[in-house]
Order: C-alpha cells, then structure tokens, then sequence
C-alpha cells in the first residue's frame, strides 16, 4: 500500500551534533518536503536535548515531548515539560531543552511562516559537522562528499562540503560543489557572501563569476 509510511522514532538512526546533542533525522527518513521535522534525546539526567539557538524571523517551531520529562529554557524563562507536552516558541526566542528524566526524547517541528518550505537537507551533514568543529577539514569533506553523493538533491550538504573543503585546500573542488549548491538553492549565494569559511576561495575569479559582490 501506498500513500503513507510508518516509523518509531527509535529504528530512525541518530547522530551527534552541536553542543554534544543527538538528533534524528525525521523529515528525511519519511520523505516529509512541506515543513521542518526532527527528533533529539537525552540519554542520561542532564544531557542537553538540542542545541541552544535562536530561529530566523518568522520560523515557528513546536516541540513534543514524546517520552520522559525535559526542562525547556526558553526567552529567560524555564518550563518543566513532562511527556505529552507541547511547547511553542516564537521566531527569535533563544531556546534549549535538558533531560530530566533518562531516556527523554522530544520532537522538533517548524516552519516558516508565509512561505514555502525548501527541505536543504541540513540534518544528514550532522555525521560530517562533528570533524568540522572539531578542525578537520579534510575528513569532514571525505565524509561530506558520501553524504552528497548519497543524496545529490540537497543544497545544505552541497554548500557545506564547499566550505569544508575550502578550508581543507581543496580549490578546484570547493568552487564546482558551490556552484551546485547555488543551482540548487540560489538565496545560499546570501550566504556565501559573508561566509568566512570560503575566504579561502574568495579572490578566485571563479568564485566571484559565482558570487557577486
């Protein structure tokens, strides 16, 4: 049958990301193009459910936790969240959650308001996002080029696999994976701009026939 696909948060493989997070890629493992969905867990009392952050103007998220009990520091304030719980914060409200029961996980879905959803793909980059903080350009870009190859429709991975390898020395490379990511999403061309991670490759002509001032 078709027209619908059934998962558990658990079978969706996980990945660490920023500020020693886990996150589940949701959206993409059930194929979701309309809006914004991940899951994040914390395993131990303590642990930090997602990164701190605030979201761009105009995008909305909910979270649901779905098990266990997270405290939410959300605009100052603190809100203790047992299982069953929805709490909803506005565009630019800095927010962040902690576990506070084991084993606590809570479901990320956003949007932005008064405007289509593009699905970048930024989550499947979590697996090469640990090297590139940790200063590993070069493995980053080994480990980003499988997640591009993987999954060629995504502009995110793309743009930060030209960044990684940028950093890493790798020109010739760097500036065709670019091009791509601004075929694919051509607002990134904002991005790069202002994007210190491509001072590498900035006073390359191809980079400026790419990238305007």
């Amino acid at each position: 049958m078709t027209g619908y696909r059934v998962a558990r948060v658990d079978e969706i493989e996980g990945f660490d990301y920023r500020q020693d997070t886990r996150m589940q890629p949701v959206r993409h493992h059930l194929g979701i193009t309309a809006f914004g969905t991940n899951a994040w867990r914390g395993e131990q009392v303590g642990d930090r459910i997602f990164p701190e952050h605030e979201e761009d103007e105009g995008n909305e998220e909910l979270y649901v936790v779905l098990r266990g009990r997270a405290r939410f520091e959300v605009g100052g304030d603190t809100v203790d969240a047992p299982a069953g719980s929805l709490v909803f914060v506005a565009p630019q409200t800095n927010r962040t959650a902690f576990a506070e029961e084991p084993d606590t996980a809570v479901l990320a879905v956003g949007a932005t308001r008064g405007r289509a959803y593009e699905a970048s793909g930024w989550e499947i980059w979590a697996p090469a996002h640990t090297l590139y903080e940790a200063g590993d350009y070069a493995r980053a870009a080994e480990k980003g080029r499988e997640i591009v190859e993987s999954n060629p429709d995504y502009a995110t991975p793309l743009y930060n696999l030209a960044c990684c390898e940028a950093l890493a020395g790798r020109t010739d490379e760097a500036l065709e994976h670019l091009r791509g990511a601004l075929e694919l999403l051509p607002s990134l061309g904002d991005v790069a701009k202002e994007d210190t991670d491509l001072d590498p490759i900035r006073d390359e002509p191809r980079f400026r026939q790419l990238v305007p001032s």
